[in-house]
């Protein structure tokens, strides 16, 4: 591996540390009110949620606005950036994960800002505190990583995995399940993660917001919980 490579491989890693302090962990998406509706209940209700929230969430909507994101970044192209942002506010109905992305975007930016000097960055990020344009997480996401010099695939793959191990983290808190299960699940999303990073690549962007009602209406549904872990 060269120094170059090595350094990006690290960026990813810190990029997409679940530990990042961007909240992200305080996120549900929905996974809390399924549990407490006793959908998702044990270690197979959860393996299907996960998957299912990849392969017809993620993939059509976060997935590819962090392709796009990343081909932008990488021109430097912050007319369409802001375009694809405000289309991703667009798409996002329900208000608690739509704030939720503006959140973890706005610390993204924050933390990015302090570390690297790149011009559309600093800009975009001025734009977002002044309320020119919103700032979604996956948005950020695709364009900090080109500007890091990564290459679609690894950036794709470390986005779905990122948000794999918060939804297996959050049902192993919630459903609840064991630590080993938590990590079982994870291991077995591997091929299913390369798989879709694959499908992302090729995805026309007429796809781009497509709906899952179901997923949403959970995702509205959180704010009646009777009780309240997470914020969405």
């Amino acid at each position: 591996m060269t120094n170059n490579n090595q350094r990006i491989l690290l960026e990813l890693l810190h990029i997409s540390d679940p530990t990042l302090p961007i909240g992200g962990y305080s996120h549900s998406n929905g996974l809390e009110t399924y549990i407490q509706q006793n959908v998702v209940k044990d270690i197979e209700t959860t393996k299907a949620f996960v998957e299912n929230m990849l392969k017809y969430n993620y993939k059509y909507n976060d997935g590819l606005f962090v392709r796009d994101a990343f081909k932008y970044g990488g021109e430097h192209n912050l007319k369409a950036l802001l375009e694809l942002d405000n289309e991703a506010h667009a798409l996002k109905a329900p208000m608690e994960v739509r704030d939720g992305s503006l959140k973890l975007g706005m610390r993204l930016l924050k933390i990015y800002v302090r570390l690297h000097d790149f011009e559309v960055l600093h800009t975009f990020f001025e734009k977002v505190k002044n309320k020119e344009t919103p700032g979604h997480y996956a948005i950020v996401f695709g364009m900090i990583t080109a500007l890091l010099g990564a290459e679609i695939k690894p950036v794709l793959s470390a986005f779905y995995y990122n948000a794999a191990v918060h939804m297996v983290t959050n049902s192993v808190k919630l459903v609840p399940l064991g630590q080993m299960d938590g990590q079982e699940i994870l291991y077995k999303m591997h091929d299913l993660i390369s798989e879709i990073v694959d499908d992302t690549l090729i995805v026309d962007e007429a796809m781009r917001g497509l709906c899952n009602p179901a997923f949403d209406i959970r995702c509205m549904q959180h704010e009646t919980l009777y009780s309240r872990l997470y914020m969405s």
